[in-house]
């Protein structure tokens, strides 16, 4: 009887210590194998020797289930370098710095500027007489001179010019469609302009011969509408012409 006592607590004793999986060799690890050998990163089952596993997301069959795409997580270790991508500080500067450069850039090549004009006075006129009126009938042609300041080109739409002698119109001008002036670029504007004054004094002023000084004045007022980058401009200019209504031409002076 005593001795089948200690038989059995020498066997349980024997149990109580014995590993439950028997391992071989160094190896305490688990190995793993996959069930399509032609591509390992798909495996979903492991084999530590005697005992198998199997993966719940697949199942044991090595593909996810179509349609469960969406609803799966892919855990990543936080030491993993590709949360912590190289450079990322110099990347955001460097693209913040480019939307920076490349906004001044726009804004100073398509900011507005000023577009001037400057009335330059007679290129040439032609005087006439009419001794039953009593009228001078001017024919001038006249310069004008406009800038563009802005780096992109602009399209002159229209001319309106009025000629006064002592605050009387008497000539006017319209034009439509000048002309195209290009970006930087300063240009002359030729325009003739039919004057009828119909003044005693100023008709005996040009045709009498003991007066040695035979100039008229007259006050010249205009507006330019010009077109650029959708946008309608209006400018305005004036100036004073001072011709020799004696003689039947004049150069300019």
């Amino acid at each position: 009887m005593q001795k089948a006592f200690s038989f059995f607590k020498k066997n349980s004793e024997n149990e109580e210590t014995k590993p439950i999986l028997e391992r071989h060799g160094p190896e305490s690890t688990p190995t793993y194998i996959t069930i399509n050998a032609s591509d390992p990163s798909v495996s979903c089952n492991y084999v530590e020797e005697t005992a198998t596993a199997t993966c719940p997301t697949c199942r044991g069959t090595g593909r996810i289930p179509r349609g469960q795409e969406k609803e799966l997580v892919a855990l990543i270790p936080y030491s993993d370098q590709r949360l912590k991508p190289r450079r990322t500080k110099l990347y955001v500067a460097l693209a913040v710095f480019s939307c920076i450069s490349i906004f001044f850039i726009v804004v100073f090549f398509l900011y507005p500027r000023s577009v001037t004009l400057h009335h330059a006075g007679v290129n040439s006129s032609l005087v006439t007489y009419d001794t039953s009126k009593s009228t001078v009938n001017l024919h001038t042609t006249n310069k004008l001179n406009i800038s563009n300041n802005n780096m992109f080109g602009i399209e002159i739409l229209s001319l309106n010019v009025e000629f006064l002698h002592m605050s009387v119109v008497v000539g006017t001008l319209n034009l439509k469609e000048v002309k195209k002036i290009g970006p930087l670029v300063t240009d002359q504007i030729f325009y003739t302009v039919d004057s009828v004054v119909q003044d005693i004094s100023t008709y005996d002023v040009c045709t009498w011969d003991r007066i040695h000084v035979h100039n008229i004045l007259l006050h010249v007022q205009g507006s330019l509408n010009c077109s650029y980058l959708g946008h309608l401009e209006q400018i305005s200019f004036d100036g004073y012409e001072y011709l020799d209504c004696h003689s039947n031409s004049s150069v300019p002076h």
